[in-house]
């Protein structure tokens, strides 16, 4: 933890909003540098035009691939197109219209002007595809957020017509397009000026808010929530969830303040992540400092019952209680799993449980305890999809603070995290049961332990890593983990069968799961004990030593 993380960003912290606009129309992505060519990971496109990695010439040669893609899929409805509240959002906004105008895509933007938070636009896909029915054209969308990412960043999203992110087929071939594109001087790219694609026929208005918000009470219980009169305070983080958490309050008569309605491109509000970054992570303790020291009086004398934050495209949740603080991730899931499969009377059930394979075990011991069966899945969150569409898999949660579920009815209510809804479930827990989230929590680890979980990275050279992803169970020969026989050695996911790009290791009270990181030359160890922390650092030794082995 360096030595400034959680106090409030100083002027040397800030990113210069103009240099960076600058950059993103001047320089030109050096294709030679594998850094600055088009790479889309689980969450889209993602870089900094400071760094030649999200660019105007990005922007225009991967939204031309986007729409040749959609073209040879057969998609022909409109195409939803959303922006967060990062400066190269609102650039990269106009580049993608520019392109999509010129080649007669049919385009539907913020009725507001505003911004547009990842679920909402998952929501607006979904309910245009449903009210059209089976045969009609379909939509699908664009959104335009690097996620909790520094103000720095930009980032690029496609999500198809099952409104969740793109699957790997989809995002590879875009991306092998986007570069074919750019090494040709963006030679069959089609672009028209921005004024003009804005007048475009082609160019409509939806409502994203609306569409979003008055549907929320299919999905959550916010009767209960405005007679138990529960406190709320919403933190957006300077996020696109900024006018959302009013009108929510205003139209479902929450007592619900919105702790801090500031949107600044440079985020100068915030406080420092663990690393002295600017980084609107709300599932860290250092990025929340602010809304954590709100509610650190504790009990009775806290500023609300229940204080929430989303990141910057809000996909993403962090829940503060009076009792416990931030609540870790992890925590939280288990909670939401145990209370929602409880009552959720109108879900399909026999609905599985999804988790990914780095999420906590407690998950795994909850779900036994409902009687439900878990599916566990590799990370990412496009591996929810086709649960939440059928609603055989009615939730589905990852560790990093994102998870989604299912309308009241068994319907889909969004196939992409929703950190909006998990923040508001939070209140719903808190009206119906009488108890906070953390309190609720304390409970599950009286009846299946109490486990410690960390994240450390190690060093890998990218031979290494190349070959962490492309191990077998039997390049493991180790019987033994932590002073505990190992029973299971996972590089596929035992829910879908899908490859984890890593490797995870399995006993009666611990695991570990490693996987090599896509921007670093380290590998993460994920691990787990319900034994202690010492137990753990044992876990995490054991397991370096152990991957080290098998990768040198």
């Amino acid at each position: 933890m360096a030595s400034r993380a959680g106090t409030v960003a100083q002027p040397q912290d800030l990113v210069d909003i103009t240099a960076l606009l600058d950059a993103y129309y001047d320089i030109s992505p050096d294709l030679g540098d594998p850094g600055q060519r088009v790479v889309f990971g689980t969450s889209g496109h993602r870089g900094s035009s400071l760094k030649a990695s999200f660019n105007e010439k990005h922007i225009l040669a991967i939204t031309q691939a986007i729409v040749e893609y959609r073209a040879a899929q057969g998609v022909t409805g409109p195409l939803f197109l959303a922006k967060d509240t990062h400066a190269l959002s609102e650039p990269a906004q106009n580049s993608a219209l520019e392109v999509l105008a010129a080649n007669g895509v049919q385009v539907l933007i913020d009725a507001r002007h505003g911004y547009t938070p990842t679920p909402a636009l998952s929501h607006a896909i979904l309910t245009y595809n449903r009210n059209a029915g089976a045969g009609a054209p379909q939509a699908d969308g664009i959104v335009v957020t690097p996620s909790h990412n520094p103000p720095g960043d930009g980032g690029f999203k496609y999500n198809p017509p099952h409104g969740g992110p793109a699957d790997s087929d989809a995002t590879g071939w875009i991306a092998n397009r986007a570069n074919e594109l750019l090494e040709n001087g963006l030679r069959g790219v089609k672009r028209v000026a921005v004024a003009e694609a804005l007048a475009a026929d082609t160019t409509g208005k939806f409502d994203f808010l609306s569409s979003y918000v008055d549907d929320l009470p299919s999905v959550l219980d916010l009767d209960a929530i405005r007679e138990a009169g529960v406190r709320i305070g919403a933190d957006p983080m300077g996020g696109a969830s900024v006018d959302y958490w009013g009108e929510i309050a205003e139209r479902h008569q929450l007592n619900l303040t919105v702790v801090n309605p500031t949107v600044d491109p440079q985020w100068a509000f915030m406080t420092l992540d663990w690393d002295e970054k600017i980084r609107m992570d709300c599932s860290s303790p250092a990025a929340m400092a602010s809304l954590i020291k709100r509610m650190s009086d504790g009990g009775a004398g806290a500023a609300f019952d229940v204080a929430t934050g989303n990141d910057a495209d809000a996909d993403r949740h962090g829940i503060v209680t009076p009792d416990g603080g931030l609540m870790n991730p992890n925590h939280y899931l288990a909670v939401a799993i145990d209370y929602l499969y409880r009552n959720r009377s109108g879900w399909n059930p026999g609905s599985v449980v999804g988790k990914t394979l780095v999420s906590s075990s407690i998950i795994d011991r909850v779900a036994e305890s409902l009687g439900r069966k878990l599916v566990e899945v590799p990370v990412g969150f496009k591996w929810f999809v086709p649960g939440l569409l059928s609603g055989e898999g009615a939730f589905g949660g990852e560790e990093s603070a994102g998870a989604s579920f299912n309308k009241k009815d068994g319907s889909v209510w969004t196939t992409d995290k929703d950190g909006i809804l998990l923040a508001l479930l939070a209140s719903e827990i808190t009206a119906v049961t009488g108890k906070s989230p953390s309190q609720l929590y304390q409970g599950l680890t009286d009846q299946f332990g109490a486990p410690v979980y960390a994240r450390i990275d190690a060093a890998a050279t990218r031979e290494q890593k190349s070959a962490l992803g492309k191990l077998s169970p039997t390049d493991v020969t180790a019987t033994e983990l932590a002073g505990e026989a190992i029973t299971a050695k996972l590089t596929e996911a035992p829910g879908n069968g899908a490859s984890i790009g890593g490797l995870k290791v399995v006993t009666e009270n611990a695991w570990f799961a490693a996987r090599p990181s896509g921007t670093e030359d380290v590998y993460k160890i994920y691990a787990e004990s319900f034994k202690g922390e010492d137990h753990l650092k044992q876990v995490q030794a054991e397991a370096k030593a152990l991957v080290d082995s098998v990768i040198a």
